[in-house]
């Protein structure tokens, strides 16, 4: 029966704990830098610094440690499997490169519409980018499948959450029933109630106390449906 293990940790740290090839497939948003370039210039407002945000929930990860971040990630992933990045446009440029130093083929963005633009003063944000890598060689369960991903974003969430059903179609086309998924940034986790929502297992880590004991209440609700 599928399970969850969640963990409070440095993301790096923790998956410096688990074994070599241990995950099937990995999906995560890391709390980028540019998210403090939007935060202090007011492009978003669940992000924004005051008393009455949430920007206390996460520290931001340094681009400076992706290197390191993708050597791990792509250490703990089995075989033949896929690795998913959600990142903005500025970050997309900066990840790719990293990760392919860490032996990942990246094919292509995919491109999640948000239905409903965002704020923001240059052409304002209607979409996100998921980064699609392979390590080694693994088939896509359905190759109809197109690569622009139409859900709307989540209103009135956890900061930068994404909505359950675009997890579900990155782990339909990239794993199994049974097997493991990860996310090493989980946040609210989505992905988590996706992979149980799926019948994989998850296994999530966060360094936000607060982020975690949402997750977990999620993943409790989720498993009692």
């Amino acid at each position: 029966m599928p399970d969850f293990q969640l963990f409070l940790s440095d993301a790096v740290d923790w998956l410096r704990t688990l074994d070599d090839q241990s995950v099937d497939l990995l999906i995560t948003d890391p709390p980028y830098e540019s998210l403090e370039k939007h935060r202090s210039v007011g492009t978003t407002t669940r992000l924004k610094i005051s008393k009455a945000s949430s920007n206390a929930w996460f520290e931001i990860f340094p681009n400076a440690r992706f290197d390191e971040l993708f050597q791990e990630i792509h250490r703990v992933l089995s075989k033949n499997s896929h690795f998913y990045l959600f990142c903005d446009p500025e970050t997309m440029f900066l990840a790719k490169p990293a990760a392919e130093r860490s032996g990942f083929k990246f094919w292509k963005p995919l491109i999640w519409d948000k239905k409903k633009i965002g704020m923001g003063y240059h052409y304002r944000a209607r979409y996100e980018n998921i980064l699609f890598f392979e390590k080694g060689k693994k088939k896509l369960n359905d190759l109809g499948i197109a690569d622009v991903i139409e859900v709307p974003k989540v209103f009135r969430g956890y900061p930068t959450e994404k909505p359950v059903e675009v997890s579900e179609i990155l782990i339909r086309q990239s794993s199994e029933i049974g097997e493991v998924v990860a996310d090493p940034f989980l946040g609210s986790g989505s992905v988590g109630v996706a992979a149980l929502r799926l019948d994989r297992s998850f296994w999530g880590n966060d360094l936000s106390s607060e982020a975690l004991a949402l997750a977990r209440s999620r993943l409790i609700k989720e498993k009692e449906r």
